[in-house]
């Protein structure tokens, strides 16, 4: 089912190569499929040709943290906050904020 899935999204993708849907969803199947290194291209095409969508920098990030390079996951979460912001996605930014304060340490729990 999942090469199906992948198979219609490559279609997608011949019809529409700089669609920034197509490409995350195609992103996040390779993510899901762990095929590290074809997520990594697609996330980071996004983040270069559409660095307006927002939704990129989460998983780009948590793929980074999941591949052991924690300083890149840390500067994609800023650059994901400041696009949020920059958009006013205030739900996306809170995300992200979350994130980078996860991978930073910076979360604690109140005693």
């Amino acid at each position: 089912m999942q090469s199906t899935r992948l198979a219609k999204l490559l279609e997608f993708l011949q019809s529409d190569p700089n669609d920034p849907f197509v490409l995350y969803a195609l992103a996040t199947e390779y993510n899901t499929s762990n095929d590290t290194e074809k997520a990594l291209e697609y996330y980071l095409k996004l983040i270069t040709d559409h660095p307006d969508y927002v939704g990129t920098y989460y998983h780009l990030g948590k793929l980074y943290q999941k591949i052991g390079q924690a300083e890149q996951a840390l500067d994609i979460y800023q650059k994901g906050m400041t696009a949020a912001r920059n958009k006013r996605d205030m739900h996306a930014f809170s995300e992200l904020q979350g994130a980078y304060n996860s991978a930073a340490g910076l979360d604690y729990e109140d005693d």
